[in-house]
């Protein structure tokens, strides 16, 4: 079972990686994720990941302090808006809409009211 927790573990860095070059793939959730499933699993790689010059600082931010970097806030809100913009430009119906719609809004309001880091 270590070895499951391991490999999501691992594959979500890897997606958040991806992520930094992909603007509408987050990334510091799947580091969050990483984070967290190596915490029980790994505390060796929860060091590694939490010291890492590049992915470390938003993992920190997140535990210490519950922030978001302004940057990652305003790529994400940017990001949301831009699938808001695709859905309505594919007209999927007003279900469809209003609902997306309720999550993403509910999701930008998260992540404004986020202090900064």
């Amino acid at each position: 079972m270590r070895m499951l927790w391991l490999t999501i573990a691992w594959a979500s860095i890897i997606i958040g990686v991806v992520g930094v070059f992909l603007p509408l793939l987050p990334t510091t959730p799947f580091l969050l994720l990483s984070a967290g499933i190596f915490a029980r699993v790994s505390p060796r790689f929860e060091s590694w990941l939490v010291a890492h010059p590049t992915l470390g600082p938003s993992v920190r931010a997140w535990r210490d302090r519950k922030a978001i970097n302004q940057g990652a806030k305003v790529s994400a809100v940017v990001a949301m808006i831009c699938s808001l913009c695709v859905l309505v430009w594919l007209d999927p119906g007003p279900l469809a809409l209003a609902t997306v719609s309720t999550a993403l809004s509910a999701c930008a309001a998260f992540v404004i009211t986020r202090p900064s880091a």
